[in-house]
């Protein structure tokens, strides 16, 4: 009785596992949540009674501009008539798999990428190729080999400070990436969630200021520095597919809840919204450095990694693989939860013996004591 794409239907363990850690004892590096410290108040006061009514598909005007403002200063060029508000940024992906994907259509991703976008994707058949990253970059000829040997109807790709890798890409892979996709004249989605979390400098301009012809979306989030519960995002895309995915948008939920974007209109426009964005980065920070120190001294026979300069994740090669799926088990009777490593690849053999950490919603102080209790499982 159901339709035939529910066979295709998965479950996500990026929240199964968050279930499973509630409990107080759980000393949790599994899921990408913000710490509970750096939430705003959630100040409603003076919204305005006409935003009870229905609002447009496109969203308010005034968050729409702020948001063109912000993009078009890290050199995104549009106007806020390319803006569509979104139900939490991973609307985008819903969106693109419905204007892009029927069963069988070829997709290039990054190898890993983002467990939620294949879930999305594979629900609609797509057959995903994933392109693996080699020394935190993404080599644009092995890009373009790829592109050559699945002839790809859309590329979804996370340029900075990716989930779950944490790799940033420089301007110059940027630059001939886009070249690549302008190229081959294939659709991509920049997901660009992470951006605002950078540690160690600014990260370079998003790829799509590079492309000169190839359709493209960019999309963003409020969750990383905001209020994830309000689940307000965006994307913005070039006109030859705006016109589309508002169409889509409006069959899917007719607009965005324009509390929650009044909420981050007030934010955005706010003078202590610069200062939040620092004592953000700061408290990650210390987040980051801390579970670097617990890595070297519990892990560094037992994988290697790079220190993230940005974002919420650690991502780690065991040197002695193992399937991480049957770590975790282990690991949470044991009161320690991770996400393993296999489920962000189309063929989970091609992550076995991998992991992720995240850093930013554990307390520093317990960090050094989770990171030793899976090493004492990892070693056995």
């Amino acid at each position: 009785m159901f339709s035939e794409r529910i066979e295709r239907l998965t479950g996500s363990l990026i929240r199964e596992i968050p279930a499973a850690a509630q409990r107080p004892e759980v000393i949790s590096f599994a899921g990408g949540l913000p710490a509970p410290q750096c939430l705003p108040e959630l100040d409603f006061s003076g919204v305005p009674q006409a935003l009870a009514q229905y609002g447009t598909t496109e969203g308010e005007p005034e968050l729409r501009e702020l948001i063109a403002e912000q993009a078009r200063a890290i050199g995104v060029p549009c106007s806020a008539n390319q803006v569509l508000i979104l139900s939490g940024s991973q609307q985008a992906i819903d969106l693109t798999a419905k204007l892009f994907i029927d069963p069988g259509t070829p997709v290039v991703t990054e190898g890993p990428t983002y467990l939620a976008t294949m879930q999305a994707y594979g629900l609609f058949g797509a057959d995903i190729t994933a392109v693996p990253q080699e020394n935190g970059e993404l080599n644009p000829a092995s890009l373009a080999a790829a592109f050559e040997r699945v002839k790809p109807r859309l590329t979804y790709l996370i340029p900075s400070f990716q989930n779950p890798s944490g790799a940033c890409y420089s301007a110059a892979t940027r630059q001939a990436l886009a070249e690549v996709i302008d190229a081959a004249g294939v659709p991509v989605l920049e997901d660009d969630p992470y951006r605002e979390l950078s540690y160690d400098g600014v990260a370079p301009a998003p790829l799509v200021s590079h492309l000169k012809s190839a359709p493209w979306i960019y999309s963003g989030s409020f969750s990383k520095t905001l209020a994830p519960g309000l689940r307000v995002g965006y994307l913005i895309a070039s006109p030859d597919l705006y016109p589309y995915l508002v169409k889509l948008k409006q069959a899917m939920d007719l607009h965005t809840n324009r509390i929650g974007q009044w909420f981050m209109a007030k934010w955005l426009k706010s003078p202590d919204y610069p200062q939040h964005l620092t004592n953000l980065r700061a408290t990650y920070k210390v987040g980051r450095d801390a579970m670097q120190a617990a890595l070297e001294k519990h892990f560094a026979d037992l994988a290697d990694w790079q220190m993230p300069k940005g974002g919420l994740f650690f991502w780690l090669t065991l040197k002695k693989p193992q399937d991480t799926r049957e770590v975790l088990k282990r690991a949470l009777e044991q009161n320690v939860a991770f996400m393993p490593g296999e489920p962000f690849y189309p063929d989970p053999n091609a992550g076995i013996g991998h992991l992720r950490l995240n850093f930013s919603h554990t307390a520093p102080e317990r960090i050094d004591e989770g990171i030793a209790r899976l090493a004492a499982l990892i070693r056995g």
